[in-house]
């Protein structure tokens, strides 16, 4: 693929941020001699790589390159110069850095909200004790016994990979390989390699519950990161347009593609994803309250901004740990050992900002898709996440235009 001389700019420039920081380059499918030249080039310096992302954004008005991929550059080029300026140790406040990297502005959530959805889950957990105590003693009995995890993933991954390929049709040699890992900051984790190929990681450190299996094979896979980045390979990127074999972390890439994941197993299956999880688990041996799933699940989408708003008070209002993890604990009725896994991703360098890709992808495409007339309106409007290079921005423009 012969890319247009700012996209390779951009390739060059994007591949040389995980020599600052690896892990930052989430995943490369182009050129291989252009990632050797990074890799064998002297370590690149923080602020040359800001002056670099600048030259290049300047550039995009007389590329000559059609609108959606200035659109699209535009976007990462301005927060590829936020990152390279963290990187040189520039001071930049929180929600500046979030802005930034996902174009999107943040704010903290309704304390109303949250009460409301510990409401209608204590509705739904009705009972003697204390509601996080009855949230713990259910997860507990949601808990996938560790000799039939791999057997869970493997029927769910079949079952949605074949409501995927009759509804967005993908390459018949694509694959993904599951692997347990431990040590790790998240739950999973979508290794794209190329030609139609991912590697998932799950999280052993972490208990696998059954209503959060279907979510995350869904995330990771089916519909989610694995055919998304399918389709785009198969489509934009074949189509030459070359800036879509690079995937880089905190950039609106990334806002779009976890908004699209966390939204992939409703528009697959539906609202009665529950039902649907309970007939896999019973044809397993396992037991499962897909009714129940549902209704908590209700619920507990009301506590979606709670992790943003630890974020805030962490990196925005300088409250220590220990208060971070209360009010984690408090308002998403987790447990101890819970508050502290998800303060590692909120404490993380590379990660801090991360979390407002699923709270801030989620509400901005959820909005949208659901602003669709009927279900097969909603059916087309996911297929375009899948397979156009859309941007935050680009999705507001047609909210405000639905308006």
């Amino acid at each position: 693929m012969d890319a247009h001389p700012l996209v390779t700019g951009y390739l060059r420039l994007g591949l040389e941020f995980d020599r600052l920081e690896e892990g930052f380059v989430d995943a490369y499918t182009g050129d291989p001699q252009l990632r050797r030249e990074v890799a064998n080039a002297p370590a690149p310096q923080p602020r040359e790589l800001a002056r670099r992302a600048a030259e290049l954004h300047s550039e995009l008005p007389d590329s000559g390159l059609a609108p959606e991929r200035v659109e699209f550059l535009d976007a990462h080029l301005r927060a590829l110069e936020c990152s390279a300026r963290k990187f040189a140790g520039d001071e930049i406040g929180f929600v500046e850095e979030v802005r930034a990297y996902f174009d999107v502005d943040i704010a903290p959530g309704d304390v109303e909200e949250y009460l409301d959805a510990h409401r209608q889950m204590d509705e739904v957990l009705a009972g003697e004790g204390m509601l996080a105590e009855r949230i713990a003693a259910h997860r507990r009995a949601e808990e996938i016994p560790p000799e039939r995890l791999a057997a869970c993933v493997e029927a769910f991954s079949s079952a949605l990979r074949e409501k995927v390929r009759e509804r967005y049709p993908l390459p018949d040699h694509e694959h993904v390989t599951y692997e347990v890992v431990g040590d790790k900051p998240w739950s999973g984790f979508n290794y794209y390699l190329g030609n139609y190929h991912s590697r998932v990681a799950i999280n052993a450190d972490l208990k696998q519950h059954m209503s959060h299996l279907p979510h995350l094979i869904a995330h990771e896979s089916y519909p989610g990161h694995h055919t998304e980045h399918c389709r785009k390979e198969a489509g934009l990127v074949a189509a030459g347009q070359a800036e879509q074999t690079l995937f880089l972390v905190n950039t609106p890439q990334c806002l779009m593609a976890e908004g699209l994941a966390d939204l992939a197993l409703r528009s697959i299956v539906g609202p009665d994803w529950g039902l649907w999880a309970q007939e896999i688990y019973a044809d397993l041996g396992l037991r499962f309250d897909g009714e129940r799933a549902q209704r908590l699940s209700r619920a507990s989408a009301k506590l979606l901004t709670v992790r943003q708003d630890a974020a805030l008070l962490l990196h925005d209002r300088g409250r220590d740990e220990s208060e971070v993890a209360q009010f984690l604990q408090r308002w998403s009725l987790v447990t101890a050992d819970r508050a502290r896994q998800q303060l590692r991703f909120l404490s993380s360098p590379l990660w801090r900002a991360y979390i407002s890709t699923y709270v801030e992808g989620y509400k901005l495409l959820g909005g949208w898709l659901d602003r669709a007339a009927d279900a097969g309106e909603r059916g087309e409007r996911f297929r375009r996440l899948l397979d156009e290079p859309l941007t935050p921005a680009a999705v507001r423009r047609e909210l405000v235009a639905a308006a």
